[in-house]
């Protein structure tokens, strides 16, 4: 478990944009925009089942 933790961290150093093309800069982008779209899902369905459970526990 913890080496699949370890996985999904950051690595080390942020890229040295910089240096990059504009395709280049503009895939990364997407991809990124990509990825923070997948999390938003993520996020929503947890937010989802939270309330309902929430719900469910109210007093």
């Amino acid at each position: 478990m913890e080496d699949e933790i370890e996985k999904l961290k950051p690595s080390g150093r942020p890229a040295d944009m910089e240096r990059w093309n504009v395709e280049d800069l503009n895939a990364y982008r997407d991809r990124l925009k990509a990825e923070i779209d997948r999390i938003d899902a993520v996020l929503s369905g947890k937010q989802s089942v939270r309330a309902a459970a929430d719900d469910l526990f109210k007093k």
